[in-house]
């Protein structure tokens, strides 16, 4: 396997980052000589990121069970932090790698800096850092294999929320569901992509003759899932069941946000969505389909 490589894009704005599967983007705002300086930072960490995680890999597969493991990787600990509060239910630290490493990469990037503001977009799993009174505009993309936007939401510093995340059966990992998408805002980027990845599995109908699944070790040798069934297509549903599939899994987003682990969700299916949120927050994102619904703008941190 070659070394990290490193590039500005041709915007001469945007840092990418790239060793083996991690591929990230970079964007930091603020005076030349800090955004230059944040760089320099962000690309000497990510150089070690990869081979701290090889070394951690047999434990990062294993389920999570009561307690977290113990690791010596940085980036390790932090997957263990977001995934291990759901057992006893099936998960693996894997399921927390791509937001982990973001979060990692973008404490790299900003240890010591003045920066306005700076993203880590590792695949669609964001890290965000926000200064006071600055804001982030996100879009929501209900079909990952279509490169069109649902929407908009405008985070600003106010907000707790400092990490997006995206799962489905149509991204980069397995899914044990059907989700075309789940979106999830959260303190972290490695807290949302746990909670993305196991709201996108209750996306289901158990027991459908619609749903193929075969073990995941069949699809991916070396997936954390061994062998439980994951989803490798699903034929045309009816409204009634896209409608039974999103609602067991709006249950499931509703209870983590009712515990305070994630901040809201927004799943998508067949042209549906449903979110989950805090109650009494104003409206601010709107999502086409056969079934419309809006996410809100959150106001404080602690709502």
């Amino acid at each position: 396997m070659t070394g990290p490589l490193t590039a500005l894009l041709p915007d001469g704005r945007r840092l990418h980052l790239q060793h083996g599967p991690i591929d990230l983007i970079i964007e930091a705002f603020g005076e030349v000589a800090e955004v230059e300086a944040a760089y320099r930072q962000a690309t000497a960490r990510f150089g070690t990121v990869l081979s701290g995680l090889v070394a951690e890999l047999p434990g990062l597969r294993r389920r999570c069970r009561s307690g977290e493991p113990l690791f010596e990787d940085a980036i390790a600990r932090r997957m263990a932090r977001a995934a291990c509060p759901y057992a006893p239910q099936f998960i693996t630290p894997m399921a927390a790698v791509a937001g982990a490493v973001a979060d990692e990469v973008l404490n790299a990037l900003c240890l010591g800096r003045r920066l306005q503001r700076a993203y880590v977009n590792n695949g669609g799993d964001i890290a965000i850092y926000l200064n006071r009174g600055a804001r982030f505009d996100v879009g929501l993309v209900t079909d990952p294999r279509l490169a069109a936007l649902a929407g908009a939401l405008t985070l600003d510093a106010a907000m707790a929320v400092r990490g997006i995340a995206t799962s489905g059966r149509h991204g980069r990992s397995l899914s044990r569901g059907i989700a075309d998408t789940v979106t999830v805002l959260a303190a972290t980027a490695a807290e949302a992509d746990a909670a993305a990845t196991m709201i996108a599995n209750a996306v289901d109908l158990p027991g459908s003759p619609k749903i193929s699944r075969c073990p995941a070790h069949d699809v991916d040798p070396d997936s954390d899932l061994g062998a439980r069934a994951i989803t490798i297509d699903v034929a045309d549903l009816s409204l009634e069941e896209s409608q039974r599939a999103l609602s067991r899994g709006t249950v499931y987003a509703d209870e983590l946000v009712g515990a305070g682990r994630i901040h809201a969700a927004a799943l998508t299916l067949d042209g549906q969505a449903r979110l989950a949120w805090r109650k009494g927050a104003p409206d601010a994102f709107s999502m086409p389909g056969r079934h419309t619904a809006r996410l809100p703008q959150y106001g404080e941190a602690h709502a």
